[in-house]
């Protein structure tokens, strides 16, 4: 929900000084995309849209704690963040991000299909 949230605010920001006309010959656009790799061990899911784009400074930031490109009230540099945590840390994904300032930006995600073990330590195992 945060990529898409994210992606929503960009194409807010690219049609500011933007007149009616030119956003009606260019619309804004948000393009979710989903597949199973071929060996069906992966999910694939891409969220790009057209906005305003990211520079290479912001995309190197942009996972960071408190890390945000919004005006001051607008966001709180928490949902990239949480985001990342969610596909990398929980189910051993990744999640990317491509850009180009004027040419939008995808974020990639690769979830395995199947989950991690994860070993329990005896000290959390409950007995009987």
């Amino acid at each position: 929900m945060n990529l898409l949230a994210n992606a929503i605010d960009a194409l807010e920001e690219s049609n500011q000084g933007r007149s009616f006309e030119e956003i009606k010959a260019h619309p804004n656009c948000i393009r979710v995309k989903t597949e199973l790799s071929n060996d069906s061990q992966s999910a694939f899911i891409s969220i790009r849209d057209n906005g305003i784009g990211m520079t290479d400074e912001v995309k190197q930031k942009i996972f960071d704690r408190q890390f945000t490109s919004k005006a001051v009230g607008k966001g709180t540099g928490l949902g990239l963040a949480i985001a990342r945590a969610i596909v990398v840390d929980t189910h051993a994904g990744t999640l990317e991000v491509n850009s180009t300032p004027g040419n939008g930006a995808e974020f990639a995600i690769a979830i395995p299909m199947k989950a991690k073990s994860k070993t329990v330590p005896s000290s959390q195992v409950c007995s009987s």
